[in-house]
């Protein structure tokens, strides 16, 4: 992890050479889901609640979402864009090294600026916390952490299968933003406001639903007869949604064949 902190502290001073451009692209990120959560709050003063859910049931899931993805777009970005490094043979010098091909991605590219978006989350999150009527206790605080970091890992895990794909196709598939961008505009509401089929996808293969849905119901006491404990444990699912990912990861390494760039 040493090499992590190094590639780190690299890529925070070059992008803060430029600080003001660097706080501008802040204030942008800090924006971008703003207009995403003015159309929810409109949403409710209009309608009032959804399927038994009220606004700020919504703004926690929201902002838990939110903040996941903002989280990982800023540590994994590399993946994000490795078919550049696919395309331009740069991979080649990766390999090379002795040092995990999967860390090295993650230090080519940091975004920093993503800051910004976590900031508008958080707000979302501390706002939401205050004004809903949980009596918040160690474990209830414990699930909240947990959601937001097994959010992190599902989404890092789909970045990572969709870099692996670059392996065969070199080029990276536009695909993959469905479950990103999809995902996240998807599951910034509760699951069951959708159809039978979309909860079943979103929980058992990208278990966003067992990261969002299931243990919001611990935490606001809508579990209706299910076990608290189970559901206080679902976020353990989207950290573990990351190991088939990697495994397929490795895979693509072992038969990847150099572009001749």
């Amino acid at each position: 992890m040493n090499l992590y902190f190094k590639y780190f502290r690299m890529l925070l001073n070059s992008q803060m050479q430029y600080r003001a451009s660097f706080w501008l692209l802040c204030i942008g990120q800090f924006f971008t889901p703003f207009v995403m959560f003015a159309g929810m709050y409109f949403l409710f003063e209009r309608f009032g609640q959804i399927k038994g859910w009220d606004f700020f049931e919504v703004a926690l899931c929201f902002a838990v979402i939110h903040m996941a993805f903002s989280i990982c777009e800023c540590l994994a970005r590399g993946f994000d864009s490795f078919s550049n490094l696919v395309i331009k043979g740069e991979f080649d010098r990766i390999l090379v090294r002795p040092r995990s091909t999967v860390l090295q991605i993650l230090g080519s590219n940091i975004e920093f600026t993503r800051v910004g978006r976590l900031m508008q989350s958080a707000i979302v999150l501390i706002w939401a916390v205050r004004n809903i009527a949980v009596d918040w206790d160690f474990f209830k605080l414990t699930t909240l952490f947990f959601m937001v970091t097994g959010g992190v890992f599902i989404f890092t895990g789909i970045f990572i299968l969709a870099a692996a794909m670059c392996f065969w196709t070199v080029q990276g598939l536009e695909v993959a933003n469905v479950f990103t961008d999809g995902g996240k505009e998807m599951a910034q509401y509760p699951l069951n406001i959708y159809q039978k089929w979309i909860i079943r996808f979103f929980t058992y293969v990208i278990p966003f639903g067992c990261v969002n849905y299931l243990p919001l119901l611990y935490i606001l006491g809508k579990s209706n007869g299910g076990s608290d404990l189970l559901y206080m444990m679902m976020p353990a699912a989207g950290i573990l949604f990351i190991l088939p990912c990697l495994a397929v990861w490795h895979f693509g390494v072992r038969h990847y064949r150099s572009t001749g760039s």
